[in-house]
């Protein structure tokens, strides 16, 4: 589904101006990249906080409206206040239809019950990563990507290169390693209760196999008891 928002131009620069325009309820922010110079903006900025909520503002290509026109831009950077729930920048690019775009997908993970890890071993399954570097065409980029986790177990960690990509999406790596993207490890309290109870099964059968053994052995000793009493009357 295309998301949209509107965008106004922006006319003031410069620290004074932006805090003027956020006590307004504004927050401003840049237009940039293609053959276009770079266009400050500002926007709405509660329209703005609820769009960012929203998972796929942040991976989909956007149509941003300013002035009757529309472009379709990438969102690329958010600055924060340190600890106000305020929105102190925005910066969105250009896309060229014609460019592979570079940007970080979100992963969406699936079947992790059904894995031997949880289902038969009950591991806790970690995702080590949430989202991994992507390249494509703007017309093939996802909102997100699955990953399956139907065959994870204990033994083999799931790394980047066994992640199935959308027709057209590459992974871009850096160096030659194989990242991994989920692990699944028996909970150590488990791993402890199941030693726990191997070792009262053999304590068990070691208990059992004592209380056994002088019972056995006693029948000798009350045999040769018996057979001195006997040479005792002999006598």
């Amino acid at each position: 589904m295309a998301i949209e928002f509107t965008a106004f131009p922006r006319t003031s620069e410069g620290r004074g101006a932006s805090r003027r325009m956020r006590k307004a309820g504004k927050a401003p922010g840049i237009v940039y990249g293609g053959t276009t110079a770079p266009q400050p903006i500002e926007l709405d900025h509660n329209a703005l906080i609820h769009a960012l909520r929203n998972e796929a503002f942040h991976s989909s290509i956007l149509t941003m409206k300013v002035d009757g026109s529309s472009t379709q831009v990438l969102l690329r950077a958010v600055q924060m206040h340190p600890f106000r729930h305020e929105v102190l920048h925005v910066d969105f690019q250009r896309i060229d239809a014609a460019r592979k775009i570079h940007m970080k997908g979100p992963l969406h993970f699936v079947n992790e019950a059904e894995s031997p890890a949880v289902k038969t071993q009950g591991a806790v399954v970690s995702h080590v990563m949430t989202e991994i570097d992507i390249a494509c065409l703007p017309k093939d980029l996802p909102e997100f990507i699955l990953v399956d986790l139907s065959a994870l177990d204990t033994s083999q960690p799931l790394h980047v290169s066994s992640v199935q990509l959308p027709s057209g999406v590459t992974i871009v790596t850096r160096g030659s390693g194989d990242p991994v993207v989920a692990t699944a490890v028996v909970p150590k309290a488990a791993v402890e209760a199941e030693v726990t109870e191997g070792a009262e099964g053999e304590a068990a059968t070691a208990a059992a196999a004592t209380a056994t053994a002088p019972v056995a052995e006693a029948k000798p000793a009350e045999a040769k008891a018996d057979a001195a009493k006997k040479d005792e009357k002999k006598k």
